[in-house]
């Protein structure tokens, strides 16, 4: 059981490190001060590719704090 958890701890930490780094940054510059920046793309966002990531990377990062808890109890 420690053995699977710890692998699926390693593989869930990388694909977390992945899809971190194949986001986009947020600098939104001077527009999202003016209200410029709410665009029809910032507006469907969820359901782009981008909107995505966002979505994996939250229940991924779930994942990882969670296998990481049991891995502490059961460890």
């Amino acid at each position: 059981m420690k053995i699977a958890l710890v692998i699926l701890f390693v593989i869930l930490g990388l694909a977390l490190s992945a899809i971190i780094l194949m986001q986009e940054g947020k600098s939104e510059g001077l527009g999202a001060i003016s209200g410029i920046a709410d665009t029809y793309w910032s507006k469907n966002r969820g359901r782009s590719i981008e909107g995505n990531l966002e979505k994996f990377t939250k229940f991924a990062a779930i994942a990882f704090f969670a296998v990481a808890l049991i891995l502490d109890v059961i460890w």
